[in-house]
């Protein structure tokens, strides 16, 4: 502290244009690069299983999706694990702690196919047609918002969360601050996993993420590595007769063919099968109702629809 306010002074403000100096931050900036450069030169934070240690010490998050760039949610997870596995270390244990890229699942393949429509739809660059003055309009700060705003902010979905309005995935893009020319390579999946993963070890190495790099890793079948260990698992596990094949009812995709699970969505997040009661009758129709209560099939409401299907 001593240093830093002899460096800039006290008040930290420029006399001659009244605005706040930005001494302070770049001393402090410039602190932390020195040291992080020292870590990386000693490569403290490596570790080798040939390393002679009493103990050891693993940690490991969940790996961040790699269809965008990382958040404040991302670092608030992500510090958990450093200051356990650098509590660790001081005590004098081997401590992995690797780093790795979610790549699987469909989000990644949703939003190529999705700007692959609209370069195709309406050009690249694409020319949208206007927003209707509907889409435009701030949302509604209703009750809700006034009891709980916690609560009433997760009812938006994540992209609306994260880019306001923007409905179609070339303004998502754009909204990250990638440039039109290099929007069109997103149109191949695989761009995606050679484009967020450096941008992501870059951001965790500028805030000094106690990470040992050298063990980072992407998961889908584009690292056959990681691919080999986890068709281990399960191989293990089936032979274990832990788990097994089987059928549960799930929410279906008929444009993708597959199931569609909860994060794969652009919208409906929380959005699982519901149950309905069918009544086959005597002269051979089912009656379909919509009302979710099985007791009122026999005495319908007067409000609730009912549906004759041939059988």
């Amino acid at each position: 502290r001593k240093d830093v306010t002899e460096s800039t002074g006290s008040s930290g403000i420029n006399a001659e244009y009244g605005v706040m100096s930005t001494a302070k931050r770049d001393f402090l900036i410039g602190v932390e690069k020195k040291y992080q450069q020292i870590w990386e030169s000693e490569k403290v934070y490596e570790s080798d299983a040939k390393d002679v240690s009493p103990d050891k010490y693993f940690g490991c998050i969940p790996y961040p999706y790699m269809n965008g760039r990382l958040h404040l949610g991302h670092c608030f997870t992500i510090t958990k694990v450093e200051y356990a596995s650098r509590y660790q270390r001081l005590k004098g244990k081997n401590v992995l702690f690797p780093f790795a890229y979610h790549c699987t699942g469909m989000p990644i393949k949703a939003c190529a196919d999705k700007l692959t429509y609209e370069m195709a739809t309406f050009g690249c660059p694409p020319n949208f047609p206007d927003e209707s003055e509907e889409s435009k309009k701030p949302v509604e700060q209703t009750e809700d918002f006034e009891k709980d705003p916690a609560a009433y902010q997760k009812k938006k979905g994540k992209l609306e969360m994260k880019f306001g309005n923007t409905k179609y995935q070339w303004g998502i893009m754009e909204g990250m601050g990638i440039s039109a020319n290099e929007i069109p390579k997103f149109a191949n999946t695989d761009y995606w996993l050679s484009y967020f993963p450096p941008h992501c070890m870059q951001d965790l190495k500028g805030m000094g993420l106690a990470a040992d790099w050298r063990r980072g890793f992407i998961t889908t079948d584009v690292n056959p590595y990681y691919d080999s260990f986890v068709r281990w698992h399960f191989n293990t596990l089936k032979a274990r007769q832990k788990i097994k094949f089987g059928k549960r009812y799930s929410v279906f995709s008929p444009k993708d063919n597959q199931p569609c699970m909860d994060h794969d969505r652009k919208s409906g997040e929380g959005v699982g099968p519901q149950e309905y009661t069918g009544i086959n009758a005597e002269y051979g129709h089912y009656y379909i109702t919509n009302n979710l209560r099985n007791e009122s099939c026999i005495a319908p409401d007067p409000g609730c629809g009912c549906y004759n299907y041939p059988s």
